[in-house]
């Protein structure tokens, strides 16, 4: 039985109808450069390290008709996740073909593959829309960010931040976050790395909760079609991701359309070979990140 009809799929344990998302516009486009990374994370929500192949690197040629059938179907924004995207040798060129036509978003740890690739980056500045780089500063204490990312790694990534800045890039972080924090204090702490490194004070800082490894099975709630309308607002449940975005990937040498960036892990997410068709998709909220996007506003998007 294909996943699209068993019950697992479409019910919860319960035998509930389970919650789903009828995707409503294509506002934005991600594309996974592979989960090759420079880095070995041990945290990694993507299982991320040198040599990786669990999702494999596109290349120009392959990326390219996605780009021309989202313009089709007036996506606002064009991203780039992986993996660490400058492993990818041909990411400068996709980029600079996504450029001609929207604003892109790059996610990075903005180590040394960016640094050795900051002088062909710098015509991208000169392109038609605008060039945003979202850096991974996990905390904003350099000891605990190196515990996991190594030695140096926090002020080398400091110092692209402000490298990219001063050259006419956009530039946010990406930080984790933790149950009962107080975030207003963690982002403050965040505000005299920004000075030292140059960035302005408000810089963007995106939160990610503990989204787990691929493959891992954490038990949370499931989600049940009452669910999405009892615990969220029509303009929140506009929010989800899989709403309004898609994610291509390359694995066993095809490319497909997933239903967001965080559900790559599972087979069942790959919607079908072309965006149109994904776009006609019920997306089921059944993944456990889908938890996490559900109860923390957990959003991948910089978009407003």
């Amino acid at each position: 039985m294909h996943h699209l009809q068993r019950p697992d799929w479409l019910l919860t344990s319960q035998g509930q109808p389970r919650g789903h998302v009828q995707p409503a516009r294509l506002d934005e486009l991600w594309f996974h450069t592979g989960t090759n990374c420079n880095l070995r994370c041990p945290f990694c929500l993507e299982g991320s390290r040198p040599g990786d192949q669990r999702v494999q690197m596109p290349t120009l040629a392959e990326v390219a008709p996605f780009i021309a059938e989202a313009l089709a179907l007036g996506v606002k924004e064009f991203s780039f996740t992986g993996g660490e995207p400058f492993v990818n040798p041909e990411l400068v060129a996709m980029l600079e073909l996504a450029l001609a036509h929207r604003p892109c978003l790059v996610l990075t740890n903005a180590t040394e593959p960016l640094r050795n690739r900051l002088a062909q980056l710098a015509p991208l500045a000169e392109q038609p829309h605008r060039l945003h780089f979202r850096v991974s500063l996990d905390y904003p204490d350099a000891a605990r960010h190196d515990a996991g990312r190594g030695p140096g790694a926090f002020a080398q990534s400091l110092r692209c931040l402000g490298e990219l800045h001063r050259r006419g890039f956009g530039t946010s972080i990406a930080r984790l976050g933790a149950k009962g924090e107080d975030a207003t204090a963690v982002h403050a702490a965040y505000r005299p790395h920004f000075a030292a490194a140059g960035l302005p004070e408000e810089t963007r800082i995106v939160v990610f909760p503990d989204f787990h490894r691929p493959g891992d099975q954490p038990a949370v709630p499931e989600i049940t079609e009452s669910c999405l309308s009892k615990y969220l607002s029509a303009p929140q449940r506009d929010r989800l991701m899989c709403n309004f975005s898609k994610m291509i990937v390359k694995q066993g040498g095809r490319m497909g359309v997933y239903a967001c960036t965080l559900v790559d892990d599972d087979p069942d997410y790959c919607l079908a070979a072309t965006l149109r068709e994904a776009m006609a998709a019920r997306v089921m909220l059944r993944h456990h990140r889908c938890f996490s996007c559900f109860s923390c506003g957990a959003s991948c998007s910089e978009l407003a």
